[in-house]
């Protein structure tokens, strides 16, 4: 059993911060605080609609550059995958092995997908760690 088996079929949820619904950042805020421990800004009042890919793509461009994401080497579990849509950089979900990521499926529920998939290698343009992952040297 995987730690991401809990959150499948999690409804798909505008705005959505719990285990009633999310959204794909909510999904990675919840499994972040239950499975790492790690607070994540909700930013529910920085968009008012998934659909608006501008507005999350600006979202994203702010926290890749103030922190506290870094660009990953390695492939591991828990990490951020980012993801275009369109000509847009707005949507994620997080790696559960090397071959596999849980993520919101925008018109369903979260699922696990295959990153060997042409459809998600060819829209895949970052993977990164949070800071609070990363083992002190």
């Amino acid at each position: 059993m995987s730690w991401s088996d809990k959150y499948i079929g999690i409804p798909q949820a505008d705005h959505g911060r719990s285990d009633l619904g999310c959204d794909c950042w909510g999904l990675l805020r919840l499994v972040y605080a239950r499975e790492l421990g790690i607070a994540l800004p909700g930013y529910e009042e920085a968009y008012l609609d998934p659909g608006e890919r501008r507005e999350i793509a600006a979202l994203i461009d702010r926290a890749e550059a103030s922190g506290p994401w870094r660009r990953a080497s390695q492939p591991r579990p828990f990490q951020l995958l980012l993801f275009r849509r369109g000509r847009w950089r707005s949507h994620v979900g997080l790696r559960v092995s090397a071959a596999r990521m849980l993520h919101m499926d925008g018109m369903d529920q979260a699922r696990i997908a295959d990153l060997r998939d042409g459809y998600w290698r060819a829209r895949l343009v970052g993977e990164y760690r949070h800071v609070e992952m990363e083992t002190p040297s």
